[in-house]
């Protein structure tokens, strides 16, 4: 027997707090690096893979995250998911090495299909016109969670430089990024806890033959006299289809010509929407803040303000996306971001980097470091140059523990420009194309296919976002904050144009009726 849940609405918010937890495990590496890389000598290589590690690992689990939640069924596989952020968020905390460390953020990457899965259930369960801010929900919690762990990264970093006698007993200024990591902990339980509280989502039961128990899953839901309206149309969708189907054939349904419309938009969507550069900022916050010429604890606290802006725009977001509709968020979103991102090169492209006389007599006298005599004076026309000039003189590791305080006294940068592009795009993002994409996979494929789709393009999008992680900080020693960004640009300008010829517009439709709209189009 189905018990009496709580309502849509619940499990809606009991599913989506995985993506809280993705966005604090995302959001809190980001206020370590400085920490981890002092503590263990890293390379700009080795802070990419330490970043990267769990985009890596969710590329391996989506290949078979579709086939695990047809065959075991979406909520075990949510519970499952959990349990292995709770192992993840403590492994990470008490790792005694990097690579140890590595391994660690890699297994908890394999709980990052929280995202695809918690799309896919709630699109199952919520009706077309509350799908969109329901599934869009998924996306504030990311936000909510980055926002949550940039905060922690900036009280913890004020902490750490505290000399009260209760924050040297507990670690707080020897173990920074242990204690930053180690709260993932708590709510990673807290959503283990709270996902047996929900029930099997009602489309996989009738893919399972388990009708009667979907009826009353949708009864308790509320759908009252529609329910078996709603049943027939579930069932008629599913004809001809194999349930028990292998991984392989399952796969096959994806080149079906009755979908070609809807693969042909999550790919193109997938892409774009991540090589417009999102986790390169949101990951690597801090960092990013830095080549401002801000220092550190300014650029902890403006990697606060982005994690405050992108909430405030998702909750936007999602006000709008059953209103307005899905197609004009995502077109003219990506005209917003491709907007803001040219601002950003335009800004970085302006400024100079130079060297004073002051400024290194400070530093050889404070830290002992000597070389730099010979580059005071020197202009450099872009970021990756004067780095390049220091590294050289200084050897990357001195750099990297400096560098805050270099960039600030040698940069001459237009940082108002530069903070009105990085703002706007992540304005732009989280009320636009940010909260869409998941809507879309959650609407767009049919039923019997679901189960593997959505996952298929989580991992198209996740791949692009591996890439972009991976390879940020090599990126930025080496071809400077400027090129990165109007690639990113030109990116989302492709993007815009791609999407602009074939976005369709779903809202208020069900599963089953956008997959009519496609065949109609296709025949």
């Amino acid at each position: 027997m189905v018990q009496k849940f709580h309502s849509v609405y619940y499990c809606a918010i009991v599913v989506s707090f995985g993506a809280f937890i993705l966005g604090l495990d995302a959001a809190l590496i980001s206020g370590t690096i400085k920490f981890v890389s002092a503590e263990f000598s890293l390379s700009d290589m080795q802070i990419g893979t330490m970043v990267s590690a769990p985009g890596l690992a969710v590329l391996f689990a989506l290949m078979f995250t579709g086939y695990i939640c047809n065959r075991i069924g979406r909520k075990k596989t949510l519970i499952g998911i959990s349990f292995v952020y709770i192992f993840s968020a403590i492994a990470s905390t008490f790792a005694p090495n990097y690579e140890t460390l590595v391994i660690a953020r890699f297994i908890g990457g394999l709980a990052f299909t929280s995202l695809s899965v918690a799309a896919m259930y709630i699109g199952e369960i919520a009706p077309p016109a509350l799908r969109g801010r329901l599934v869009a929900m998924v996306q504030i919690s990311i936000v909510v969670g980055f926002s949550a762990a940039y905060f922690i990264n900036y009280g913890m970093l004020q902490l750490s430089q505290s000399t009260t006698q209760w924050v040297i007993d507990l670690g707080l200024t020897t173990h920074t990024w242990r204690w930053m990591l180690a709260i993932e902990i708590l709510p990673a339980i807290i959503w283990f806890s709270l996902l047996f509280t929900i029930p099997k989502s009602p489309r996989w039961l009738v893919l399972r033959g388990h009708v009667d128990e979907a009826k009353e899953v949708l009864h308790a839901f509320g759908k009252g006299p529609k329910v078996d309206e709603e049943l027939i149309q579930i069932q008629e969708s599913l004809v001809g289809i194999d349930e028990n189907a292998s991984f392989s054939r399952s796969f096959k349904y994806l080149f079906e010509k009755r979908v070609r419309m809807a693969v042909i938009i999550a790919f193109v969507f997938g892409v774009v929407q991540q090589v417009t550069g999102i986790n390169a900022i949101l990951f690597y916050a801090p960092t990013v803040f830095e080549q401002l010429g801000v220092g550190t604890d300014a650029a902890f606290l403006n990697a606060v303000i982005v994690g405050f802006t992108g909430m405030i725009f998702t909750v936007l977001g999602i006000l709008l996306i059953d209103k307005v509709g899905r197609r004009p968020l995502a077109v003219w979103g990506l005209a917003w971001v491709t907007i803001s991102l040219f601002i950003c090169y335009y800004g970085f492209s302006q400024a100079t980097y130079s060297l004073s006389a002051e400024f290194v007599a400070q530093l050889s006298s404070q830290h002992q470091i000597q070389g730099l005599d010979a580059l005071i004076g020197q202009v450099f026309q872009s970021d990756f140059e004067f780095k390049a000039a220091v590294i050289q003189v200084l050897g990357e590791g001195t750099f990297r523990q400096f560098e805050g305080d270099i960039l600030q006294s040698a940069g001459t940068i237009p940082v108002a420009i530069i903070m009105v592009g990085i703002i706007s795009f992540i304005m732009a993002f989280h009320m636009t194309i940010g909260p869409v994409l998941w809507v879309l996979f959650s609407e767009i494929f049919p039923t019997h296919v679901r189960g593997i789709a959505i996952p298929t393009f989580a991992f198209i999008s996740s791949m692009v976002s591996y890439f972009v992680q991976q390879f940020f900080p090599w990126l930025l020693t080496n071809l400077g904050a400027s090129q990165i960004f109007l690639f990113y640009a030109i990116s989302g300008l492709i993007g815009y144009i791609l999407m602009y010829k074939i976005m369709p517009e779903t809202k208020n439709k069900t599963i089953e009726e956008i997959e009519l709209m496609f065949n109609k189009g296709a025949a």
